[in-house]
């Protein structure tokens, strides 16, 4: 059977994929690039930079209806915007050259234990929810590190960026309005890195894959931010990423 031209059984993997990913993202307002890439790697076997690249074309369509819906709500600090944009592009090259030139299997294994720190991380916050508010601080290094990670390890900008500036005290609408916001221009310049230095060929399956169950995913996003606590989706999220990545870490050493 074949869907827009391609092999279903090739292409309901990465359906599934999209399809999870988009509705826990809908649900948490982040995590969709993270969980992606984690099921990508840990469970499909993609390369590492190859899953990145899908990843971040895929979302260049998701963060732009993303930016215009929280520009039209207003939703944007334009202080934190400019603070979290340049460095964040900057971070986002720098990862995506460095993940482009080193070769896939030997990396694997690092970005598999990033991707399980990010999961314990977010287990930490679902169960210490809600979190104590403090003060802002050190946007910028936020943005340049959040960037480089992102890019680095297929995905990680608003589980980083976002929870540490909502953890810090900053007011809730703003940041998430403005970080997604810059997400889009973070996702284009990481997505034009990639294929500068990996070309654009053998990922229209993934990526139409993800897109179809993304878009699927969507509605029941809403509909489990609508239902379900956020202490109860960041905790499931970070079981699901800690134990997918320990899955994937685990069959790349063995």
């Amino acid at each position: 059977m074949y869907i827009f031209g391609f092999d279903l059984a090739q292409i309901l993997p990465f359906i599934l994929v999209g399809f999870f990913a988009q509705l826990i993202d809908g649900a948490l307002g982040m995590a969709f690039g993270v969980i992606t890439n984690t099921l990508l790697v840990g469970l499909l076997g993609v390369p590492p930079a190859l899953a990145s690249q899908r990843v971040h074309i895929v979302e260049c369509f998701t963060t732009a209806s993303s930016a215009i819906s929280h520009l039209i709500n207003r939703n944007i600090d334009k202080r934190l915007f400019l603070r979290l944009l340049v460095p964040g592009v900057i971070g986002g090259v720098a990862g995506a050259t460095l993940l482009a030139s080193v070769d896939g299997e030997v990396i694997k294994p690092f970005v598999l234990v990033y991707l399980s720190g990010i999961g314990i991380y977010l287990l930490v916050r679902g169960v210490l929810y809600p979190p104590t508010l403090r003060e802002a601080k050190h946007v910028t290094p936020l943005g340049l590190i959040g960037g480089f990670l992102d890019a680095s390890g297929g995905g990680g900008w608003g589980p980083m960026v976002t929870s540490n500036l909502l953890i810090q005290g900053a007011e809730p609408r703003k940041v998430i309005g403005t970080v997604n916001s810059v997400e889009f221009f973070l996702t284009v310049s990481i997505s034009i890195a990639f294929i500068f230095h990996l070309g654009i060929d053998d990922f229209a399956i993934a990526t139409v894959g993800l897109i179809l169950g993304g878009v699927a995913a969507a509605p029941f996003g809403a509909l489990a931010a609508r239902h379900f606590s956020p202490k109860f989706m960041l905790i499931l999220v970070g079981i699901v990423l800690t134990a997918t990545s320990a899955y994937g870490i685990w069959t790349a050493l063995t």
